[in-house]
């Protein structure tokens, strides 16, 4: 968790739109000493002067500008947070007032509070592990501190918003439909704080912190390893994190900021949350080993489609995109959809089958690069024109990367210049 203090972020917001500490004190109702205070913690936490003190007040500096930037998009985040719970409780109120009996739903249908209960990194991240770990002590367990203390951390959350954020059920501690909006912006509150010694470190050239990639399959082989070298060889401080989960679960990681952008095969329908960009136009391939009859060396004919018949296939599973593309393309040829003898979406399983067997698979020749170029497996001459797809990246609409996931972009798009 960020050593950055929400509660002092705010004060150093205040100022920096008042341009003082006397006159942000009557906006936060705090004394100037205490608003002070707030203002030298956060530049101590931060190692920089976020202010230049003058006489005519106090100018950011270009260390406070890019604390600023940051300090809006939390605010921005919080308040529609605060907003959502304000709308829930009036339509709560107006169902109870259609009603006729003055019942708004119970404990949580009172006053929505200000942000200041919001304004405490510690209580979202007790919220975000909660709806990730759905188990009390767990959290407890990583956060360093008691069940008791996680508990009264999600009821000041609910007692502010007037909602509950968690349901018991059998399953342990689920979010409610509000909680689940939430606790989404929460985590990328938890994600721009983190973000703010990554963007002063770079003002003084260091590029550092956590860059975690969605990875999908076609972006593991070769673009994502050339890239992730590349960026570390200049940024030894960088640490990056790779996650191959389900597409699925990578687009809500990208949502809340766990995950800063996805690269990998395009999909469409994607939504307005969602912003992509090709990088290259990959055409998958019929592979089989060195040394399958269809492969034999010198025949100078191309494969077709009734030498298919009668070898048995590896393949992706149902209802991924390339399988159903593929199915479509041999309907298109008027042709039975082969049926695999295997589905997997594991690559090390496929690649063992098919140098073990005689086993067929279609899939991108970049996939298995290593392979292909020591003689293990071999692209047989079968075209499959029609069958291209888009690799690219996936990020989040309106998302301020770190600056170092940015380096991590630019060596993924040199990597990418290579492979057109």
């Amino acid at each position: 968790m960020s050593a950055v203090s929400l509660r002092h972020l705010h004060a150093f917001s205040v100022v920096a739109a008042t341009g003082g500490i006397r006159r942000s004190s009557d906006a936060l109702f705090r004394a100037s000493s205490a608003v002070a205070r707030s203002v030298t913690a956060l530049e101590a936490s931060l190692g920089v002067l976020l202010f230049e003190r003058k006489g005519r007040g106090m100018l950011l500096t270009a260390a406070g500008q890019l604390a600023k930037l940051r300090a809006d998009r939390i605010e921005t985040e919080l308040r529609d947070v605060r907003d959502d719970a304000v709308r829930m409780r009036d339509k709560g109120r107006e169902k109870a007032g259609a009603r006729g009996d003055g019942n708004d739903g119970g404990k949580f249908s009172g006053n929505v509070g200000g942000i200041e209960a919001l304004l405490n990194e510690r209580r979202l991240h007790a919220a975000a592990l909660l709806a990730e770990v759905h188990h009390m002590p767990t959290v407890a367990h990583a956060m360093g501190t008691s069940q008791s203390a996680v508990s009264q951390a999600i009821a000041r959350l609910e007692d502010m918003l007037g909602q509950p954020l968690f349901l018991r059920t059998a399953h342990g501690m689920v979010p409610t439909d509000a909680g689940r909006r939430w606790v989404e912006r929460f985590e990328r509150v938890l994600a721009e704080l983190r973000h703010i010694p990554e963007d002063i470190a770079a003002l003084a050239g260091v590029v550092e912190g956590v860059v975690t990639v969605g990875a999908l399959p076609l972006a593991r082989s070769q673009l994502l390893p050339g890239a992730i070298a590349a960026v570390l060889q200049k940024h030894p401080r960088l640490r990056i994190r790779s996650l191959e989960s389900p597409y699925e679960e990578l687009t809500a990681g990208l949502l809340s900021g766990r995950v800063d952008f996805i690269v990998g095969a395009l999909r469409s329908g994607g939504g307005d949350a969602f912003e992509d960009r090709v990088l290259i136009e990959d055409r998958v391939a019929l592979v089989a080993r060195r040394g399958h009859p269809l492969a034999a060396p010198g025949n100078g004919r191309r494969v077709t489609d009734a030498d298919l018949a009668g070898y048995p296939w590896v393949l992706s599973r149902a209802g991924t995109p390339l399988r159903e593309s593929l199915e479509a393309f041999f309907r298109s040829r008027g042709v039975a959809p082969p049926l695999p003898a295997v589905e997997t979406g594991d690559l090390a399983l496929l690649r063992g089958l098919l140098v073990e067997s005689d086993m067929l698979t279609v899939l991108s020749a970049h996939q298995l690069h290593h392979e292909i170029a020591t003689d293990q497996l071999a692209v047989l001459p079968y075209d499959m024109a029609g069958l291209e797809r888009r690799i690219g990246l996936i990020t989040r609409r309106g998302a301020h990367l770190s600056p170092g996931a940015n380096a991590l972009l630019g060596e993924i798009d040199t990597c990418a210049a290579r492979w057109r």
